[in-house]
């Protein structure tokens, strides 16, 4: 009698043991207890380049800047110096197809080595080439290969909208009648042809920058020119 007692009692711990068991399994997903695990927060585009005397800050400002912000600094590892940083700005020219030049490639690489990582083999030489008023940026690839960028037009008024346009990079991403990473500047004018404050906007949008007007690829913000040169660019693009 007393070991059927004990069985009995066994019986009844194992089915509750089963009923427990499908319970915890049949039971929705989120009700699972289980390890936290702790998720980063989504990066933003809020980084600044850092401000610097030397030339590679100005080109890093015009040209980097057409593509991505300075967030992507951020994700390369710390510490590296001016060879890393240089073949780090060649891939970007090779692979990529950034509109920056030889020379460029070397001035942004002793940028970001000095504000950014290990700038001890940089030499007296890169570190004093600093940005002057006469300093200009080299033409994209594309208009050294002699692509349909937009020729200046003289009736734009004395200024060299040429230089303007290579200076600031704006042929890397424009030309007269073909989008390339921004709109023509045919299809500029023609959305505009209509409209009486045409070139106001068009300086308002070159001086400022933005983004959602022709996609969403950002422009960058052109603040450094004057606003002679800003009409100068507007009056040149209105005349496509």
């Amino acid at each position: 009698m007393k070991r059927l007692v004990q069985l009995s009692i066994l019986a009844g711990v194992g089915a509750l043991g089963i009923f427990a068991a499908v319970t915890y399994f049949a039971a929705a997903p989120d009700d699972i207890p289980g390890p936290t695990v702790p998720v980063d927060p989504v990066p933003t585009d809020s980084l600044m380049l850092k401000p610097s005397k030397l030339a590679g800050y100005a080109v890093a400002q015009q040209k980097c800047a057409i593509c991505h912000s300075a967030d992507y600094i951020a994700y390369q590892p710390p510490g590296m110096n001016q060879a890393q940083w240089t073949a780090e700005m060649a891939k970007m020219q090779h692979s990529y197809g950034a509109p920056i030049s030889d020379n460029e490639i070397k001035l942004l690489g002793v940028y970001l080595a000095a504000t950014y990582g290990d700038g001890k083999d940089i030499s007296a030489a890169d570190l004093a080439a600093i940005v002057t008023p006469t300093t200009t940026m080299d033409a994209p690839a594309a208009v050294r290969r002699g692509s349909s960028a937009a020729p200046a037009d003289a009736s734009a008024g004395a200024m060299d909208v040429q230089a303007l346009l290579t200076d600031n990079a704006c042929l890397g991403c424009h030309a007269v009648d073909q989008k390339i990473v921004g709109p023509a500047y045919h299809e500029v004018a023609a959305k505009y042809h209509a409209d009486p404050n045409a070139i106001t906007k068009l300086q308002a949008s070159i001086k400022a920058g933005g983004v959602g007007k022709w996609g969403q690829v950002p422009m960058p913000a052109f603040a450094q020119l004057t606003d002679d040169e800003v009409r100068a660019l507007a009056t040149f693009v209105m005349q496509q």
